[in-house]
């Protein structure tokens, strides 16, 4: 049961992946963003960059535990968000 719940999460993202690369490939090449949602789910296409890996794992101004992943389809957690909630419980 949990290799088919496995490989049914690997099946939904490579859909995922597939539907935004053909959503960006369908638009004008000045259109292209590389960033953006698929069925609510985000994704980013463009190379990371230190500043970005910033922003998405350490970001005291986003309130958000789950940020778009740096590069690919997905979240990313908040590391900055998981510490402040930890001090809140141990406090």
């Amino acid at each position: 049961m949990r290799n088919v719940l496995k490989k049914l999460i690997q099946l939904i993202f490579a859909f995922l992946f597939a539907y935004a690369l053909l959503e960006q490939w369908s638009r004008e090449p000045k259109d292209r963003t590389w960033c953006g949602t698929a069925f609510g789910v985000p994704y980013d296409f463009r190379p990371p960059t230190p500043e970005r890996v910033i922003q998405r794992w350490w970001n005291p101004d986003d309130e958000r535990l789950l940020t778009p992943h740096v590069f690919g389809v997905g979240w990313s957690v908040n590391l900055y968000q998981v510490q402040r909630q930890a001090k809140l419980l141990i406090a």
